[in-house]
């Protein structure tokens, strides 16, 4: 909750602030927003009415209201902030297909359809900026601590995130921690096994379960990420996991949780909410300090060793990302620290709530389900227990994974400042404007992709192939074909950690598949909210029947 002296604070800027035509849903262009509200399905139509002409300027793009800190006070009065993926998607439907939100003292343009977001690529520059999350910031500064490739912009950015791609993008990288990945994936699909053994009822040839899966998807996620980034596990599977790990998955949790109503909140105003900032630091203050126990427990070992292990490419066996950092010694010891410690907290609810989402959707679509499996159990007996060959001979897989972030983005945008004036829908944008893509529309949009809300992995497998324009296939074609699919950024700034979501993502439904017939007792839509990443509002109860071989 935001307390009073804030809500003062800000409602008294708010009144400095107003002016006339400062109200909700504004649409200035000419009668734009009317034409879109009447045009039917929407791009088509709003696109002939937007894009012919004169160039429109930036102050005729339609708005949802001038005055920031209004804005801000009624998106704390109404809750707007937990379900701010369906906001956006209201705003799409009332004002068209860009428009301007104004929030405290930030503006931004918010587009959804895949031709904006190509040009909007195309003008991100060498150094892509992203919106900063300031609480984040603030945290790093007032704790002097360093900042990882997630906050830093620039050249230094650039730097930094070119060293980490060696060890955690490139296809030699992925090849070399698959097997970590893959042996985490099984273990937790024994753990699976063992609990629908012990608890479930036996019915014919079968144990069944209906459970809550989420616990143990998160700590399968920190038990992955631990060991690729480590190279070593942790034992989250064990009978008594640790308690440290337990209290780690907690404190991510709190600090997406606190992010949100902090995330326009001037600096300064800080102090003036003091409860939620102080959960907030403590959140980061826990992880930042299970990270340093298990760095500096690898960089003892390291030195132990005269800080000459066996080399990389002799290894038989992935020694984690961070031993190799440390080994060639291109970033300083406090920037591996920074960059490490995000990786890690990043890598468990963005792993671990998606795959929530895509067993519901598997579950409650039993035919999907059965031809993925099928795919799956072909594929892992040609590929005799090599994971990568498994993974490549099961496309649907990663349409699974893919259909599942269309649907349920963890992020719900993404964030760039073009490095020069570029026009989005006919209207001039100018260079530095912030620019959201707005992923939660995007993915739903039926003038972007045939039957939206319809699940299944296979569009994704026939249009990459160039196949057609059969049913579900996206219809987005031309300069925008190539950005559909953007739960992990574009360009050189997509998410650091998506090689390793992905495939441990793909791996765990791999192996989950191969043992379990999954089903709900509703197929009910899922109600989601937001905090920070998009989450159910209550985990969906999935029914676990084991398969015989």
């Amino acid at each position: 909750m935001i307390t009073s002296s804030v809500r003062s604070v800000v409602r008294n800027k708010a009144l400095r602030a107003s002016g006339p035509g400062d109200g909700w849903m504004k649409g200035e262009a000419d009668g734009t927003v009317d034409r879109w509200m009447t045009g039917g399905t929407g791009q088509r139509d709003g696109r002939r009415e937007g894009c012919s002409g004169r160039v429109r300027s930036f102050n005729e793009i339609p708005h949802t209201g001038r005055n920031g800190w209004i804005n801000l006070l009624h998106f704390w009065r109404n809750g707007t902030f937990s379900h701010l993926h369906k906001h956006m998607e209201l705003n799409f439907n009332t004002l068209g297909p860009i428009y301007r939100q104004y929030l405290g003292s930030q503006c931004s343009v918010n587009i959804l359809f895949p031709v904006d977001i190509a040009e909007l690529f195309h003008s991100e520059g060498p150094n892509p900026r992203r919106m900063t999350l300031q609480p984040w910031d603030t945290h790093r500064e007032t704790r002097k601590h360093s900042k990882g490739v997630f906050l830093k912009n620039g050249i230094e950015w650039r730097s930094d995130r070119l060293l980490l791609n060696r060890e955690v993008m490139l296809s030699s990288a992925v090849r070399r921690f698959l097997p970590l990945l893959n042996e985490v994936a099984q273990d937790f699909s024994r753990v699976l096994q063992r609990k629908v053994h012990a608890e479930g009822k036996r019915e014919k040839d079968a144990h069944i379960l209906t459970f809550d899966p989420s616990p143990e998807l998160f700590r399968f996620a920190l038990e992955a990420s631990c060991h690729v980034l480590y190279g070593e596990r942790i034992g989250l599977f064990s009978s008594e996991p640790s308690q440290e790990s337990e209290r780690f998955i907690w404190a991510v949790e709190q600090m997406l949780n606190t992010t949100s109503p902090l995330l326009y909140v001037p600096r300064s105003l800080l102090r003036f909410h003091r409860p939620l900032w102080t959960q907030h630091v403590t959140a980061w203050d826990h992880i930042f300090s299970h990270a340093e126990e298990r760095i500096q427990h690898v960089y003892e070992r390291l030195q132990a060793r005269g800080g000459s292990v066996e080399g990389p490419a002799e290894s038989s066996q992935f020694p984690g990302v961070l031993r190799l950092l440390m080994e060639r010694g291109e970033l300083p010891l406090e920037l591996i620290r920074a960059n490490i410690t995000e990786l890690m907290a990043g890598g468990v609810d963005t792993t671990a709530v998606p795959l929530q989402f895509a067993l519901f959707e598997l579950a409650r679509n039993p035919d999907v389900q059965e031809r993925v499996r099928a795919q799956v159990q072909s594929s892992w007996l040609r590929a005799e227990g090599n994971p990568q060959k498994a993974l490549q001979g099961a496309p649907l897989l990663k349409g699974t994974v893919k259909e599942t972030l269309r649907l349920y983005p963890v992020g719900i945008t993404v964030q760039r400042y073009p490095v020069r004036d570029i026009v989005l829908q006919n209207y001039h944008i100018p260079a530095g404007t912030l620019v959201q893509v707005c992923l939660y529309p995007l993915g739903r949009s039926q003038d972007v992709f045939q039957d939206p809300l319809i699940f299944d992995p296979s569009r994704w497998a026939v249009a990459e192939a160039g196949e057609g324009r059969g049913r579900n296939v996206t219809k987005e074609t031309g300069s925008g074909a190539g950005f559909r699919s953007l739960a992990f950024g574009f360009g050189a700034r997509q998410c650091v950690g998506r090689r390793i979501a992905e495939n441990e993502m793909q791996l765990v439904l791999l192996h989950i598949l191969k043992n379990f017939r999954l089903s709900v007792s509703s197929k009910e839509e899922l109600s989601t909210k937001y905090t920070l990443i998009l989450q159910p509002e209550s985990p969906p109860m999935i029914t676990f029947s084991t398969l015989t071989h």
